[in-house]
C-alpha cells in the first residue's frame, strides 16, 4: 500500500502500524485515561506513575506500576549517551546521513522494544481486565493512553 512517496513500509513502521495493538486500536467511542508526561526532571521522556482512580477496580497498582516504569525505563535507555550513540552519531555525519539507509538508530530499536513490551502487556495484563494499552509513540510521546473498552465515552 503507498503511502505518500513511499511504496512500503519499513521495518518499524511495518512491526509498529498497531504500535503494540495486535488487532488495531480501540473502538472511538469507549472511554479513555490519559497517562500524562512528567516533566519534573526535565524534558526526557518520563511518564507519571500516579494510579487513575478510574483504574482502582480492574487492575492493581503493582501491574500499572510496573508497565509505567518499564515504560520509563525503555525511554531512559533510548536518551542515554553512551560510546556507541556517540560513534552512530560521528558516523551518520560523515555518511551524509546515508548511513540510516541501512541502520536503525538507537533510539529506534528503543522503539521497537517499547511497541513490543506494550504488545505483550497488552495481551497479558490489560486485555484480559477490558483494557488497552496504547504505545505512547502514538501519541507523539506526550501521554499514555488506557481505553477501557466496555465503557463508553462520557
Amino acid at each position: 500500500m503507498p503511502l505518500g512517496n513511499h511504496a512500503a513500509l519499513t521495518p518499524l513502521e511495518d512491526m509498529s502500524a498497531g504500535r503494540g495493538q495486535a488487532g488495531g486500536g480501540p473502538p472511538p467511542s469507549c472511554q479513555k485515561i490519559f497517562i500524562q508526561r512528567d516533566y519534573s526532571e526535565g524534558t526526557v521522556v518520563k511518564f507519571q506513575t500516579q494510579f487513575p482512580p478510574e483504574l482502582e477496580s480492574r487492575l492493581d497498582r503493582q501491574s500499572f506500576e510496573y508497565t509505567i516504569n518499564q515504560l520509563n525505563n525503555y525511554f531512559a535507555e533510548a536518551e542515554r549517551a553512551s560510546c556507541s550513540t556517540y560513534c552512530e552519531g560521528c558516523l551518520a555525519c560523515l555518511t551524509g546521513y546515508l548511513i540510516y539507509i541501512c541502520t536503525e538508530t538507537h533510539y529506534e530499536k528503543c522503539l521497537r522494544k517499547v511497541a513490543k513490551f506494550v504488545c505483550e502487556q497488552n495481551d497479558r495484563v490489560y486485555k484480559p481486565r477490558g483494557l488497552l494499552l496504547t504505545d505512547p509513540a502514538m501519541r507523539g510521546l506526550r501521554l499514555i493512553e488506557i481505553s477501557i473498552l466496555d465503557r463508553p465515552a462520557s
